[in-house]
């Protein structure tokens, strides 16, 4: 594991990211330009801040898991919007910004006189970044948005789950997480653009439309012949075998997707008959009759544990792995060999863990990680770079525009 106090390294140093954004896709936007070098700093509500502050679990000294785990390297500042003084603090910190990041319903930054409109009169470098549960045009853009509601309304919980099941929604956030990703992507082709002309823009993305891209197999097979994709547990709906199989003592995932690891497979099974079963000798008919196939590979891979197998798979060079815990994944020596398990030191939690970045650069690590912050961590060090003197900032916390707990009363 990882751990140093450095930062601003990286390809995106020198890009300031202003997050207004909060709980998840947002955060992990900011997270991972955090984590490419950018000086991300957290702006969070008063009172309470971030609400995923309170999310479970919460740990020593009233800290939540939750909100580290998605707001590492980043400073933060508590300012209260509904005063002036709160507003004027907000409004000279987006003045001189590349980026401001926000998960509002639409209108609310309209309200406080912040819209990209009048945002981009101030500063035209700008990049605003808007995520939202259904996009910021179309009939309901002004529609709030969860997880739940976006894996629902793409298609992703309709194929989730085992054959004649209730809907079921994917273990992990995926669609809000994917929307991080996809907001951190357009930032960075936003700003790779202002190199050139020196103009921002909007960048505008969606839960929904981040589920709807997790439909890429689905939606060609009904936009080529009209076919819905029914569920198939761990199956894949366009090779077999492609999924996972109990073992004797577990489970192993196998991905015979061609023909050539196909007869890897067959060989390293030694089932008599199966080579020549002309049921199964191309994909179409493997796809045919799967679940004919999948009965007779389950009662051989029953007869060893998951690791006999695994050592047998690799032999052949079968691509194949084991179905871990959530304590197994993040021990397995690929993701610490890969630095994705991080370590820092939290001033009040203490010890923490936390995902890397999963994204590797030949210059070396991109962002070192730091904790994340306190409610107003960082909030007179900041305000000091914007030019506020030490007699205004205590003027604004004893006016409550702002929590500022590196300042004493």
């Amino acid at each position: 594991m990882l751990e140093t106090e450095t930062h601003g390294k990286g390809p995106l140093a020198g890009m300031r990211v202003i997050e207004l954004a909060h709980i998840m896709s947002g955060p992990i936007c900011g997270m991972m330009l955090a984590d490419m070098g950018a000086d991300v700093i957290k702006v969070e509500k008063i009172p309470g801040g971030d609400d995923c502050r309170r999310f479970a679990p919460i740990l020593e000294g009233g800290e939540s898991a939750s909100f580290m785990i998605v707001n590492r390297n980043k400073r933060g500042v508590a300012i209260n919007l509904k005063t002036d003084g709160g507003r004027e603090v907000l409004r000279k910190m987006l003045a001189t910004a590349d980026v401001v990041t926000e998960n509002y319903r639409r209108g609310t930054m309209e309200k406080l006189g912040m819209g990209y409109d009048a945002l981009k009169a101030e500063n035209p470098g700008l990049i605003y970044c808007a995520i939202s549960g259904f996009g910021r045009s179309g009939p309901m853009a002004d529609k709030g948005g969860f997880d739940l509601i976006a894996q629902g309304m793409s298609g992703l919980m309709s194929m989730t789950g085992e054959p004649g099941q209730a809907p079921i929604k994917a273990g992990s956030p995926v669609t809000d997480i994917n929307a991080g990703i996809l907001a951190a992507l357009g930032i960075c082709a936003a700003y790779a653009g202002k190199q050139k002309t020196g103009l921002g823009q909007m960048v505008d993305t969606s839960l929904f439309e981040a589920g709807l891209q997790q439909m890429y197999w689905a939606f060609a097979n009904y936009f080529a012949d009209g076919t819905v994709l029914p569920k198939a547990g761990s199956a894949n709906p366009t090779s077999a075998p492609y999924q996972a199989f109990r073992t004797r003592d577990g489970w192993v995932n196998i991905g015979a997707a061609n023909q050539s690891n196909y007869e890897r497979l067959v060989g390293a099974l030694d089932i008599a008959g199966l080579a020549d079963d002309e049921r199964f000798t191309t994909n179409a008919g493997r796809l045919k009759h799967r679940g004919a196939l999948v009965e007779i590979l389950t009662a051989r891979l029953v007869e060893r544990t998951t690791n006999e197998w695994l050592a047998a798979f690799d032999a052949i060079g079968l691509p194949s792995g084991p179905v871990l815990g959530v304590p197994e994944a993040v021990a397995h020596e690929q993701a610490l060999a890969r630095g994705m398990i991080v370590e820092t030191t939290h001033p009040v939690a203490g010890r923490m863990r936390g995902l890397g970045l999963p994204i590797h650069f030949s210059d070396g690590l991109a962002q070192s990680p730091m904790p994340a912050p306190l409610l107003g961590q960082h909030t007179a060090e900041i305000l000091r770079e914007y030019g506020f003197s030490d007699e205004r900032i205590h003027a604004l916390k004893e006016e409550g525009a702002i929590i500022a707990s590196d300042i004493t009363a």
